[in-house]
């Protein structure tokens, strides 16, 4: 018999915790390659950084929460949840942040094999699998809605890269808090958006080309503080 799941809102703020050890702190959401590139180059322009992260909302964030949403749906259907990850990578072209996702995957499978048992009955535990899989299948064991799936993949990312920009540029972390805080709405409008998402196929296909040509410079930089 495994370890209870636990509250599904209490599950949700547990995962949408920095510091779960599911390796977090290596990731950027793609803010080192664009400040590289001048994202934020000066006091002026720290707002580009919520613009930024508004911008993966709508577009690589929306394709990751509905593949999270999708996995969820084919867990408790007893279906493979591998066909979402083979969707997901066909909606993703950049091979590095395809290679990040799968690294990151496995980190939270990991984890997730330990705390939620259950996991390992649709995932292998040492699978490199794409992370929004994963989560998805997190969620179908734990009790998670489609809504707080969708909104923890959502919320996820923007705090990431709000996080990361304390360490990238020259930010009062009050205003990084109020950025995060201006990202709800278009959080919630991601949750809006894809959280009826039922089919492998309803996924959608939004694209980002330049943050796919930065992550694909980043993979190569000597000197980087994040993996991506």
């Amino acid at each position: 018999m495994g370890i209870a799941a636990g509250s599904p809102e209490l599950v949700a703020m547990m995962l949408a915790d920095a510091r779960l050890p599911t390796g977090g702190h290596t990731q950027s959401g793609g803010l080192e390659p664009a400040v590289r590139a001048g994202l934020g180059g000066d006091g002026a322009r720290l707002g580009e950084v919520a613009s930024y992260a508004a911008d993966r909302l709508r577009t690589i964030v929306r394709v990751e929460a509905a593949t999270a949403v999708v996995a969820r749906r084919l867990a408790l259907d007893g279906e493979l949840v591998e066909e979402a990850e083979a969707a997901w990578a066909a909606r993703t072209p950049s091979q590095a942040l395809r290679a990040a996702s799968r690294r990151q995957g496995r980190a939270y499978l990991r984890l997730a094999s330990r705390v939620w048992p259950r996991t390992t009955e649709y995932l292998k535990a040492d699978a490199e699998i794409a992370r929004p899989v994963v989560v998805g299948v997190v969620a179908a064991v734990t009790g998670l809605s489609a809504e707080q799936t969708a909104r923890l993949v959502g919320y996820d990312d923007a705090q990431t890269v709000v996080a990361a920009s304390l360490k990238l540029l020259p930010v009062d972390p009050a205003d990084a808090a109020s950025w995060l805080l201006k990202l709800h709405p278009a959080i919630e409008e991601l949750v809006s958006a894809v959280s009826g998402t039922t089919t492998v196929a309803a996924i959608p296909a939004y694209g980002a080309p330049l943050v796919d040509v930065f992550a694909q410079a980043h993979a190569v930089e000597r000197m980087r503080l994040f993996h991506a």
